[in-house]
């Protein structure tokens, strides 16, 4: 039988700070005489009750946690965060309903950044805190999850990343709790980092704290419906590329930087490979761009730049509508927005080291066809492969193929055009944003989706940031006889 105590306990402790983070948009309401500044103070006292209750009702001393509770905190947190995040936009002055509510605050959590809400530039500014702050505790909770959850539970390779004094399960939570802590501390000095280089580059400074929030996140939410194209500056589109580089880079090399291991970024192999591949795409993309005569080089080096930086990383920031530069880009973003950044990052995707261990493998097992006799064994960063993380591996890639196919085709059912349908489920999946087409492309909003298409890209949004297994595990029956 599975105590879920240490589960409401530590949900109701997301509560307790979602509940407290509303108290900023609400002094910001407050400060401008906004009356919703009124929904986010009782909002935030229903949701700190709710949390408190959770976690008072159940405190206790947990030195153990076992795998599967570890599988059900994961799922429980990240459908009680967005459940009550989505309070605020239900009863300010944007009316949503609750459907669109939800795929919002989902959306945020899950710094995914595909948006129902238009008019950005006029909403007011306690509901622009918010949606950006959903993003922001969104993607601590990711790197949190990525470095102290996922490598224990043994998903999709992840175990790759397991740390020394995380070698097995038991007394998880305390060594969990200072692992946090630290990355914590560390995710918001780049975030203050981050708001005050926007400031300086020009943006007003409640712009610059709300891009700050999103961009360390590779969320993608915007205080404007142009993105930062509203902006038109050069300076800022390449200082905010910038930034989603440094989001997508794993936090946990940064730790190793502060303590003095200079060499710990540059001699892993995962970075390594994610920034030729911008390099490599952004030549690329540069070349096609000036070659056809869609801008000059100038501005072309810069669009390209910020653009593929936004869609590889799945933040989804937007300075121009990228499908009209022709067939070849608009095929060339549909690709690398699954391809994601770094383990250990607050980027989504695939990741760059699944596709790295797929590559040794396939060059191992190609030089077995070349030499019979030979053994060759696929590496990775300088290390042998275990047998336990290429299965993992595969068995994620092929779960992720078969998930995207099925969200697309469910998807297709509820009347959407092959275009909306197939880049939907990939924009969810990947958690990336904008989508291709006219609807839900760049330029658009999924507002116009019908609900059922929303409620399903929701679920598409959940699956791909928990990496499929800590969803899908859940209807095993065997997981719950264990």
């Amino acid at each position: 039988m599975v105590d879920f105590r240490p589960i409401w306990m530590i949900s109701g402790v997301f509560l307790i700070i979602i509940g407290i983070g509303m108290l900023f948009p609400m002094f910001m309401d407050l400060a401008v005489s906004n009356p919703d500044w009124e929904v986010f103070a009782l909002i935030s006292g229903i949701v700190l009750f709710s949390g408190g209750s959770l976690y008072l009702g159940n405190r206790a001393d947990y030195d153990e946690f076992s795998v599967q509770q570890a599988f059900l905190l994961t799922f429980v947190s990240w459908l009680l965060m967005p459940a009550f995040g989505a309070l605020p936009f239900v009863f300010s002055e944007l009316s949503l309903s609750y459907t669109d509510a939800y795929f919002e605050a989902m959306s945020g959590i899950s710094t995914t950044g595909s948006t129902v809400i238009t008019g950005l530039d006029g909403a007011p500014p306690g509901i622009l805190l918010w949606r950006s702050m959903l993003q922001w505790f969104g993607g601590v909770g990711i790197i949190v999850m990525a470095v102290a959850i996922l490598p224990i539970l043994q998903i999709g390779g992840m175990q790759l990343f397991k740390i020394e004094s995380f070698d097995v399960s038991d007394k998880l939570l305390p060594r969990a709790t200072q692992l946090a802590s630290a990355l914590s501390l560390l995710y918001i000095a780049l975030t203050i980092i981050c708001a005050v280089t926007f400031w300086l580059v020009g943006m007003t400074p409640f712009e610059a704290v709300n891009h700050s929030f999103t961009t360390i996140a590779t969320g993608g939410f915007s205080t404007s419906d142009g993105s930062i194209g509203h902006f038109d500056s050069a300076l800022i589109d390449y200082t905010v590329a910038f930034f989603m580089i440094v989001g997508s880079l794993p936090f946990l090399l940064y730790l190793r930087l502060l303590r003095g291991q200079s060499g710990g970024i540059y001699h892993d192999s995962q970075v390594r490979w994610f920034i030729a591949l911008v390099v490599l795409l952004i030549a690329m993309m540069v070349f096609w761009v000036w070659a056809n005569n869609v801008y000059n080089f100038q501005d072309a080096l810069r669009y390209t730049t910020f653009n593929v930086i936004s869609i590889l990383t799945g933040t989804g920031y937007a300075t121009t509508d990228y499908t009209r530069w022709g067939a070849m880009p608009v095929m060339v973003f549909f690709f690398i927005m699954f391809i994601g950044g770094c383990a250990g990052s607050t980027s989504c995707g695939i990741k760059i080291f699944r596709f790295q261990v797929l590559v040794s493998m396939s060059a191992a097992h190609f030089k077995k066809l070349l030499r019979p006799n030979g053994i060759f064994i696929p590496r990775y960063n300088g290390g042998a492969i275990d047998e336990s993380v290429t299965g993992s591996v595969m068995s994620y890639l092929f779960l992720f193929v078969v998930c995207f196919v099925l969200l697309a085709l469910c998807l297709a059912l509820t009347g959407l055009d092959f275009v909306t349908a197939v880049s939907g489920a990939g924009t969810a999946m990947a958690n990336v944003g904008p989508a291709l087409g006219p609807i839900i492309g760049p330029s658009g909003t999924f507002q116009e989706l019908p609900d059922v298409s929303k409620w399903l890209l929701t679920f598409g949004m959940l699956l791909g940031r928990l990496e499929l297994f800590a969803v899908l595990v859940l209807f095993s029956p065997k997981f719950w006889a264990r």
